[in-house]
């Protein structure tokens, strides 16, 4: 099909997702891609291939006189892994992912040997940047076939518990709309792991008082309605757009190509912070996190001791969250933490805290992050692309 508005490529993505999961079972249990699916796949790619571009650079309309302009190197590139993966054997894979990433063999063969042997009581890692590859726009970060595979073999072989612990919504554009692992195998937590659907498809999470509920749905209310302006509505069709989580609002104020004028990212930025500090002028409601590319809006937590002291939900809140709803015993066995960026170093702080034969992999090449894992966890190592992450925990099952 020809693809000129932006909503007719997510519709792509989202079918390229319903076929993916399809197919991601059939492998599992050692059935082979028909071959009308590998048709399917490669229709879909020359769909987008044949966007009009200049470079990276595709264009689209959002309506008949609106033109948006996007990198759809992740979409285009996981889908030419996804069919190189089904018409080869695993060595030949492997091979192919290591004339794209330098070292990739160095860097496999030292996390097969770190953790050679390992039975995981818990396997937690963030999503984007650490098991799967960065993408310009959440909606359509679908996962890949292979990476899916890989990361399904590692959890039903070498781990009792594994979760997917993500600062992203759950659903309605969130991690269970972009995932395709097999059935009954992963825990989804999203929103820092304010909120999860465990392996039974059943949804929990993390209790808000209304009063807190009640300020987010202001904030919202309000953040809906800017958008809606011209001069604001950018920010939602960009990187992570506006994301309604479970105790926490994320907008992106500007994504991985640098869409926006940074000028013009700092003064959303600003703008943000004015917003927040007119609702809750005291500060009691609301913590802004910017990461540079997302501004992140979350509630307080209160600390048990003293109710008037608040402060971030972390992902090391929710690491401790999902352990007492999840029964996770974090306390026995070995602990695998993966992730990628400072906001997932609480996860592994708090796996220390519980059990110090915690092992962790980061995807980074930030020298001062990777000291502080080194520091926080001595049994860490440093990889350099998600493809490397998911290589060791694939050939660690076999």
């Amino acid at each position: 099909m020809k693809i000129t508005y932006l909503n007719e490529f997510y519709s792509l993505m989202r079918a390229t997702r319903e076929l993916r999961a399809q197919l991601v079972e059939e492998i599992i249990v050692g059935n082979t891609v028909p071959a009308d699916a590998r048709i399917r796949l490669q229709n879909a790619l020359s769909d987008l291939t044949a966007i009009p571009h200049t470079d990276n650079t595709y264009k689209l309309l959002l309506d008949k006189n609106k033109t948006i302009s996007i990198d759809l190197t992740y979409e285009i590139e996981e889908l030419k892994k996804d069919l190189y993966f089904i018409q080869h054997d695993e060595t030949e894979f492997y091979n192919y992912l290591a004339e794209r990433h330098p070292h990739f063999t160095d860097e496999v063969s030292a996390g097969t040997a770190l953790l050679d042997g390992l039975f995981f009581n818990a396997f937690i890692t963030d999503r984007d940047g650490t098991v799967n590859n960065y993408c310009g726009r959440y909606a359509s970060s679908v996962q890949s076939m292979y990476n899916a595979v890989f990361l399904g073999n590692f959890a039903r072989i070498k781990t009792t518990n594994s979760i997917i612990l993500t600062s992203a919504p759950l659903q309605n554009i969130g991690l269970i709309d972009i995932s395709v692992g097999p059935i009954n195998t992963f825990i989804y937590a999203a929103s820092k792991g304010r909120e999860y659907i465990g392996k039974d498809g059943i949804r929990n999470s993390f209790p808000i008082p209304q009063e807190k509920q009640t300020m987010l749905d202001r904030l919202n209310k309000r953040l809906e309605e800017m958008i809606k302006s011209p001069l604001y509505e950018k920010f939602s069709l960009i990187g992570s757009g506006l994301q309604f989580k479970f105790g926490q609002t994320t907008i992106a104020r500007q994504d991985i190509n640098n869409s926006i004028p940074e000028q013009e990212s700092e003064a959303f930025l600003h703008l943000m912070r004015d917003l927040t500090n007119e609702l809750d002028p005291e500060h009691i409601f609301f913590r802004i996190e910017d990461t540079g590319k997302d501004i992140e809006i979350i509630l307080t937590v209160d600390h048990e001791s003293n109710s008037h002291e608040a402060t971030d939900f972390d992902k090391g809140n929710g690491v401790a969250f999902l352990n007492e709803a999840l029964g996770l015993n974090l306390s026995k066995g070995t602990l695998l933490i993966c992730g990628d960026t400072p906001s997932d170093l609480p996860m592994v702080s708090t796996a220390m805290h519980y059990n110090h034969n915690t092992y962790a992999i980061f995807v980074t090449t930030d020298d001062s992050l990777k000291k502080t894992v080194h520091n926080i966890c001595p049994n860490s190592l440093i990889v350099s692309n998600p493809d490397v992450l998911i290589t060791i925990l694939q050939k660690l099952s076999q």
